[in-house]
């Protein structure tokens, strides 16, 4: 089974049932393993890095999670089509859903935001009970 495919059976098992989807550490480790992209997956994590916004083409805010099982994430929030978390500090806990992209330090979670042409599942981050998509 290809990546797109596997992306797009997850999507359609998170609309099938009535709880959201739930990813694990462990399902976020198989994707790293295997070395996945294109996946959209939720979890979450403790902020353990603030970066400074990349600012080259659409703005993103950028921050490192560590999830439970130790694995890394980056985080690439667009902030050209989602709000920033504008309190946002070393130690807090941030959920997320997205396209996982793959690297050897752990991954990128990015389209953590809506689609403005509708092509792509809107994605969020929350934060301190407020939902940023």
């Amino acid at each position: 089974m290809n990546r797109f495919c596997r992306g797009l059976l997850l999507i359609i098992l998170s609309f099938a049932v009535s709880l959201p989807l739930l990813a694990d550490d462990g399902l976020l480790g198989q994707v790293f393993e295997q070395k996945q992209s294109g996946v959209q997956i939720q979890g979450e994590g403790e902020v353990i890095r603030l970066l400074s916004d990349d600012t080259k083409g659409s703005r993103h805010q950028r921050f490192i999670l560590r999830l439970a099982s130790g694995q890394t994430l980056l985080v690439a929030h667009n902030i050209d089509l989602a709000p920033r978390i504008a309190d946002l500090k070393v130690g807090d806990s941030v959920g997320f859903f997205g396209e996982y992209e793959w690297n050897a330090r752990g991954g990128v979670i990015h389209w953590t935001h809506h689609d403005p042409r509708g092509r792509h599942p809107a994605g969020w981050l929350s934060h301190g009970g407020r939902k940023y998509q």
